[in-house]
């Protein structure tokens, strides 16, 4: 139950990073612009590789 609520919480938090990279895409051209990067592609990319090692095995 725990690892269930866990793992639905994980993916909640993926698809809200999702969502705010999204609306930063605007801000993080323009800021860009001037040599600044959002480092957003490293938090979705830790938050998707967290969420997929809690995937239940099928063996």
């Amino acid at each position: 139950m725990e690892n269930r609520l866990f793992r639905s919480a994980l993916f909640a938090t993926y698809q809200l990073t999702l969502l705010l990279g999204i609306t930063l895409l605007p801000v993080a051209l323009v800021a860009r612009q001037f040599g600044v990067t959002l480092p957003i592609h490293r938090i979705v990319t830790r938050l998707a590789d967290a969420y997929e090692d809690t995937a239940p095995n099928s063996d």
